[in-house]
């Protein structure tokens, strides 16, 4: 087992450094994909990130709280799956509305890929209070966040998944390869939903049908989302 030293507080220097990760990310987006930037800009208007950032607060909040307001302890929270929920939702009604008929995520992939990577440490180091914890595990990387408890690291397994994910996605990008310059978003959607739908059964959270809990309904929606996009390949080249 694996003691760790946590504070709720670490918890925002985590995300003070998932923002600074996805802005140096996104630097690097502008810079050397220039293509795409400059597509997604033709497609959208001021309007287009209006909905993304209000879509993004609203399924943030508003699913993490639905999820723990359930909890033995009721309690309101954020979360990172709620908000990219909220966040396509909120894009694709835009989309919608204004005619625009391909997708417009690319330049968000390596942003979206980096704030998770750095952003689930603040998690795990925000310890029990986060309660983004795992549950309880026999493994020698157990780790005990104050409670004596060797506990599933599902932020660790999160984080490592998606640099994962991250690393097979760049490599393809510098290549040229169709998938990652053709639907590098969905790609993205469908592999942070595969993961994250197996480490939510290391968590504690209640159910909502048999042993899936909300995450689990989320991320079924999210692949079903990603797949039907895949399935069309009629996304435009350059944007993912």
């Amino acid at each position: 087992m694996i003691h760790l030293a946590t504070a709720p507080a670490l918890h925002y220097l985590g995300d003070a450094a998932a923002w600074a990760a996805a802005f140096l990310g996104g630097r690097w987006v502008f810079k050397h994909r220039r293509a795409a930037v400059e597509r997604l800009s033709r497609q959208t208007a001021p309007g287009y990130f209006i909905a993304l950032g209000v879509g993004a607060a609203v399924g943030a909040w508003g699913f993490g709280s639905l999820n723990t307001l359930r909890a033995a302890v009721p309690t309101l929270s954020h979360s990172v799956a709620g908000a990219l929920v909220g966040a396509i939702v909120a894009v694709e009604l835009w989309k919608w509305r204004h005619g625009v008929r391909g997708s417009s995520g690319g330049p968000f992939v390596i942003p979206l890929c980096l704030g998770i990577i750095v952003g689930r440490w603040g998690c795990l180091f925000a310890g029990l209070p986060d309660a983004t914890f795992g549950t309880p595990t026999s493994l020698p990387w157990g780790v005990d966040l104050g409670d004596g408890i060797a506990r599933h690291p599902v932020a660790v397994y999160e984080s490592l998944a998606m640099a994962l994910f991250l690393g097979v996605y760049w490599r393809a990008l510098r290549n040229g390869g169709d998938w990652a310059v053709t639907h590098g978003f969905h790609a993205f959607v469908l592999a942070y939903a595969a993961q994250r739908f197996a480490w939510e059964f290391l968590k504690p959270y209640p159910p909502v049908i048999g042993v899936l809990n909300l995450f689990h309904l989320l991320m079924i929606g999210l692949a079903t989302y990603a797949l039907v996009w895949i399935g069309r390949g009629d996304a435009p080249p350059q944007q993912g």
